[in-house]
């Protein structure tokens, strides 16, 4: 995923409302950001980070800037969880994910379940479709591991239970963890913030659902999936 214009850089300030966030430019000019993130982003909004941010030109948007990427930890780590599921599918057709490559077709958020939209469905003629729900992860404590969920998310343990729902039916169901961030080699499920959320995952697991994760290369320019990481318990 390539950022089609340079981004812009500052020192954020403070977040508030959840998509707000004030931030000052490496000018001295202070903006509001939009920030297109609902979690909690525990550990990412220290007053004083730096951050990245796009800049839109577009007449009607009342924050031009959206924030992209802050600096914590000494790496870049990517917040905007609407960038995973086209990471995602750029990682799925260039063959990162061996399992998951080959399929005659790839649509975007199609409905299924109980009025939900899968992220990824994966169609081919000699085999079993593919649900591929995707998962933007962000929060890191322990140098090199990734964690998810950073806050709970019963909408994340609800996603669980419908792929075990569409295995029983006779398909796969794909969790897949984009990790926007480049300091990390592992990812576990964080259950002392959302334990019904892990025990979800373990229900999911035992269902027969499929968990992947995928490391990125994080710069500038973009974001981009680059290896698979493996999951821990």
């Amino acid at each position: 995923m390539i950022f089609t214009s340079p981004l812009v850089t500052g020192r954020l300030v403070q977040r508030y409302k959840r998509f707000l966030a004030d931030i000052v430019l490496d000018d001295g000019i202070a903006i509001t950001s939009s920030v297109p993130n609902t979690g909690s982003m525990l550990g990412l909004t220290d007053p004083g980070i730096r951050v990245w941010l796009s800049l839109s030109d577009g007449p009607k948007r009342k924050y031009p800037h959206t924030l992209q990427m802050v600096e914590a930890q000494g790496t870049m780590v990517g917040i905007n969880t609407g960038l995973p599921n086209r990471i995602a599918e750029e990682a799925i057709l260039a063959g990162l994910l061996s399992s998951l490559s080959g399929y005659a077709e790839l649509k975007r958020e199609q409905k299924y379940g109980a009025n939900s939209r899968i992220d990824i469905l994966l169609r081919d003629p000699d085999r079993p479709s593919a649900y591929v729900e995707v998962k933007n992860v962000h929060f890191s404590r322990k140098a090199g591991l990734a964690e998810f969920p950073d806050s709970p998310t019963a909408r994340g343990a609800k996603h669980l239970d419908e792929l075990g729902n569409m295995v029983e039916n006779g398909h796969r169901g794909v969790m897949l963890y984009v990790i926007q961030r480049g300091d990390c080699d592992c990812l576990k499920i964080c259950g002392d913030l959302d334990p019904v959320y892990a025990l979800a995952f373990e229900r999911a697991m035992r269902r027969g659902v499929e968990a992947y994760a995928v490391k990125c290369h994080i710069t500038p320019a973009g974001i981009v999936a680059i290896s698979t990481m493996p999951i821990i318990d």
